[in-house]
């Protein structure tokens, strides 16, 4: 099956949907996640919509999948072990072309049977134990069976293995406010795995970076092979659980060009940056700030990061001293503690066109200083005029780090909060130039 026909399950034009609403005992909890994939799904107004509520309490949902129509695109069903043995069946003969299976348990036999037709090119699976099911956030596609996760939309697309990550994966990314494109969770991977994903993801238009949850290297070299096709269309960031072969296995993530992040925090700290800041064309970064201390800890985190600290120009020095004779050129560049929008916008267009400098990160301390969240904005202005180099904000603490991340949604300015993660997103992008090859300006 070719990577392009999983379309289906991102862009049904109809889909079918079976449960059971009240259920007791070992159900109940099937039946509850029942109820919150019915009201996730109800987002999709992109397609048709077949409910089946086994348990025939939902209103305007059918009783039975006899009334479900022939040749639909995609079926999602959650159901306990003994009522999708009663059921698969039946389903199956609607002749459904994908079918995402949350459910987390399944009869041998019917295992064989689904096995044997997907490999027959009959049918495209995903799961069982698909159990976040499948989220399209163009569309509104929120096949998923917990309310309250939904993302927004964004260009960051994420795979897992592993239901529990998935979820927390989510839950992070909604509340911090990171776009994602596509989620998929895929489960025992008994039809399409993560190699059949991360083919279709690297030609997604909606997608620039894959994030990857990896619990166990099922079909090792395809899966390095398929990183590594994926690598060479968008950055690729990987976080994985403990392997048998890990060194061995991380040795040939590298080699493939794909980023490994530390985690679940990481994964989207530095996926944020890789999509919305272009790769850097060298390793010298120059460093803005109102506050002394912040630089000198980035600094510090650069270094270790095995990237040098950009020093403007002479003629870029006499620039700014000129207009700005207060502000502090030794190094890094100091604004001052009374700094506003107007300074930080005219320094940072001044640096970033310097020759000397490939990227930068620009630090904003509030509430020591006079600097507002909305003073940000024009940081985020002058960062458009970057001419190709990275521009990213680091921004420290709580609740300052959240205003300013409020006053920049729809820039493409990332924000941070701790130096380590902005100088680990100036490490990845600065390989991402060089996987590319791309030269120094």
């Amino acid at each position: 099956m070719m990577s392009s026909g999983l379309k289906v399950f991102f862009e049904p034009k109809s889909v079918v949907l079976i449960g059971a609403s009240e259920l007791k005992g070992a159900g109940a909890a099937s039946a509850t996640f029942f109820r919150s994939l019915a009201s996730n799904i109800s987002k999709f107004t992109k397609g048709k919509v077949y409910g089946v509520d086994l348990s025939g309490k939902l209103e305007g949902y059918m009783r039975k999948l006899t009334k479900v129509p022939m040749n639909c695109d995609l079926a999602v069903v959650l159901l306990p072990k003994d009522l999708l043995t009663k059921n698969l069946s039946s389903l199956l003969a609607k002749k459904t072309k994908a079918l995402v299976l949350i459910s987390d348990e399944l009869a041998q036999k019917q295992r064989e049977g689904l096995a044997s037709l997907t490999k027959r090119g009959r049918l495209l699976l995903l799961g069982p134990k698909a159990t976040m099911g499948i989220i399209n956030t163009t569309n509104g596609l929120m096949a998923t069976p917990v309310r309250g996760l939904t993302p927004k939309r964004g260009h960051i697309a994420v795979i897992s293995q592993d239901g529990g990550l998935a979820a927390a994966m989510l839950d992070w990314a909604r509340f911090h406010g990171v776009g994602v494109s596509k989620f998929a969770c895929i489960g025992d991977g008994l039809g399409i795995g993560m190699v059949g994903m991360l083919r279709y993801l690297a030609q997604d238009k909606e997608t620039k970076v894959v994030c990857v949850y990896l619990e166990t290297a099922k079909e090792g070299r395809k899966l390095v092979g398929a990183i590594s096709e994926a690598a060479k269309a968008k950055p690729v960031v990987v976080f994985k659980g403990g392997s048998e072969h890990e060194k061995i296995f991380d040795a040939a993530l590298k080699q493939a060009g794909a980023f490994q992040a530390r985690s679940i925090e990481e994964i989207f700290a530095v996926a944020e940056g890789l999509a919305k800041q272009p790769p850097m064309r060298g390793d010298r970064v120059a460093v803005i700030t109102n506050i002394v201390g912040q630089a000198k800890l980035l600094v510090r985190s650069l270094a270790q990061e095995g990237l040098v600290l950009a020093e403007p120009s002479a003629e870029t020095v006499k620039k700014i001293s000129k207009k700005h004779p207060h502000v502090d050129i030794s190094g890094f560049v100091d604004l001052g503690v009374e700094a506003k929008a107007d300074l930080y916008k005219f320094v940072v267009g001044q640096v970033i066109s310097d020759k000397a400098v490939d990227g930068m990160v620009v630090i904003n301390a509030i509430k020591s200083t006079l600097l507002e969240p909305e003073d940000i904005q024009g940081i985020a202005e002058a960062a458009k005029k970057s001419k190709g180099k990275p521009v990213i904000d680091l921004t420290p603490g709580g609740e300052d780090n959240l205003h300013v991340r409020e006053v920049l949604v729809g820039t493409e300015l990332p924000v941070y909060n701790q130096p380590e993660k902005a100088a680990r997103t100036m490490k990845l992008l600065s390989m991402r130039g060089k996987i590319l090859n791309l030269p120094q300006k």
